[in-house]
């Protein structure tokens, strides 16, 4: 996977990017979160390791940004160089943190975490690629919702999208149904097809 790591400090960078590529992922530094934001913007990448406590943005205050950003699902972990605390497990929780670290970061256990993100990354783009389906019934041509009831696609969209439809006969229906149904009733179709003539007036 593709791999951003966000640390100040560059000791402790030199450790992270030394465990990350170690286990197998392809791995880039950011030096503190307004750098990681720009890489982020530009560039895949779906797992970001990140300290805590950094100068200007924090850690929190990243995930938050991701999270309202919105786009793809970016698997996010915390770094901190003290035990979390459940007050502090909560507040990262809230911010869309989806797992935590302790420093030195082992590499056993940054690795199983970067099992669980592969896994789950790998769902969120299952789900998004079935939620691309819109089942419609082949004959009648309603939608059905997500409360699975069955919907006029006028209906559907304007809900969801405030589309309004105007309608028309497309030349195959007119054809098709038109052309019979007013044959039937013994209107020549040819007739409509041409334009509006103006009648003559009688001169003066």
């Amino acid at each position: 996977m593709k791999v951003l790591a966000i640390e100040d400090q560059p000791v402790a960078a030199m450790h992270l990017l030394a465990v990350l590529r170690s286990l197998g992922h392809e791995t880039e530094q950011a030096r503190n979160a307004e750098e990681a934001w720009t890489r982020l913007t530009q560039g895949d990448y779906r797992v970001v390791v990140s300290d805590w406590h950094m100068p200007g943005i924090d850690g929190l205050e990243l995930c938050r940004m991701i999270r309202e950003r919105g786009g793809g699902y970016v698997y996010f972990i915390l770094i901190s160089v003290n035990r979390v605390t459940k007050e502090n497990r909560q507040l990262a929780l809230d911010a869309g943190v989806d797992d935590f670290l302790t420093k030195p970061v082992d590499a056993d256990e940054l690795g199983m975490r970067l099992h669980v993100a592969q896994r789950i990354i790998g769902l969120t783009a299952t789900v998004k690629q079935l939620e691309s389906f819109l089942p419609i019934c082949g004959y009648c041509k309603k939608i059905r919702n997500d409360e699975k009831y069955w919907q006029e696609i006028e209906t559907y969209f304007s809900q969801r999208q405030g589309t309004r439809f105007t309608h028309g006969i497309c030349p195959e229906c007119y054809e098709r149904v038109i052309v019979p149904q007013l044959t039937r009733m013994g209107v020549d179709p040819e007739l409509l097809k041409k334009p509006n003539q103006e009648k003559p007036t009688a001169s003066s």
